[in-house]
């Protein structure tokens, strides 16, 4: 259902339908080696930006292009959240973590930065201040990504996710 609500601008380029499309725009969007799980309908892979202690998130994607959770159908929720676990359950195993958040974004007010419904899951640690390190974010280094897919590639692949 498309509630009519959008906010990307005229003729964005959107880096997630690239990804998707396997069109990765080299280091910066991370390229097939930051790929974690991919599936006809969603691809999930490391994120560009990190946290201090919380290094290694990923982003859950509709393969479609879906804006936010306005025009969001439920079968393809399903489907992400689906994925979102699998990727839950690999993470606390290669990262030892002690447990995983899921965030989501919606429009300008939301917080959402990038015009295509995803969903970051995080490493999490007690007292790791997440919520509170916005500013500290950073852009992490493509072979870091790429190591940090493969250990959980490795783990989904074992059955473990």
């Amino acid at each position: 259902m498309d509630c009519g609500l959008s906010y990307a601008p005229p003729g964005y380029d959107c880096p997630f339908c690239r990804i998707a499309g396997g069109s990765f725009g080299g280091a910066v969007l991370g390229g097939a080696e930051a790929d974690v799980l991919r599936t006809p309908d969603v691809t999930a892979f490391v994120g560009s930006h990190w946290w201090p202690r919380n290094e290694g998130s990923v982003i859950v994607i509709p393969n479609p292009h879906y804006e936010s959770i306005f025009d969001l159908p439920a079968e393809a929720a399903a489907q992400i959240h689906a994925v979102a676990r699998r990727v839950a359950v690999a993470m606390t195993g290669v990262y030892r973590c002690e447990g995983v958040s899921t965030r989501q974004h919606n429009g300008p007010g939301g917080g959402q930065e990038v015009w295509h419904y995803h969903l970051h899951v995080l490493p999490r640690w007690r007292g790791d201040r997440l919520y509170e390190r916005t500013a500290e974010r950073f852009r992490a280094p493509p072979d870091e990504r790429a190591r940090r897919a493969g250990m959980l590639r490795a783990a989904l692949d074992s059955n473990l996710g």
